[in-house]
């Protein structure tokens, strides 16, 4: 409404001024005023936009742990999914080992020969099955970190999470969210 009386105002002074420079200052003006109703938000892509399962650049992280509020990895943002109900999806594992010690996203330490992940955007700590679609085998592991930050990849596996679906390097699976892990 506010735009309209000031639209109405400008076409009122043009009009008595009614030169030709005036008329261009007020469309000018008024494509200004119009060109920041014509621009998109961005989009947040999920892999399935059919799904129940959501990622937010809106929703209220105040409440939540810091591993589960936006956070920013090589110049990218990455929002949490806070309803990840029916999150499954087919790509690239990698398995990571050399980190032993380390303290994962959620502050405790990652054991390689463990059964465990990371995930980019599920909400820490996640229960998920990982089947490796080259030979039918799959695991139960819970997800308590972030990660992986390399094009092309939807979830790294510890060592351990690796050997027993058979993953050597890369490979194609199947995350399906489960849980809430305890």
């Amino acid at each position: 409404m506010l735009i309209y009386s000031a639209l109405m105002h400008m076409h009122f002074y043009f009009r008595l001024s009614a030169s030709t420079t005036g008329l261009a200052g007020f469309l000018t003006l008024a494509l200004c005023f119009l060109s920041g109703c014509a621009s998109d938000p961005l989009a947040i892509t999920a892999p399935h936009p059919d799904k129940k399962y959501s990622s937010s650049r809106h929703h209220d992280y105040r409440h939540s742990r810091a591993y589960n509020r936006p956070y920013r990895v090589k110049g990218r943002m990455y929002y949490p999914m806070t309803t990840p109900e029916g999150y499954s999806e087919i790509g690239m594992a990698s398995w990571y080992g050399h980190e032993s010690g380390s303290k994962t996203s959620m502050g405790t330490r990652f054991w390689p020969e463990g059964v465990s992940a990371a995930h980019k955007t599920l909400p820490l700590p996640s229960k998920v099955r990982v089947t490796n679609l080259h030979n039918g085998r799959s695991v139960v592991l819970v997800v308590n970190d972030r990660g992986p930050f390399k094009s092309g990849r939807i979830i790294d596996l510890s060592h351990g999470a690796a050997k027993k679906i058979g993953l050597n390097g890369l490979g194609k699976v199947k995350v399906v969210y489960l849980g809430k892990a305890d």
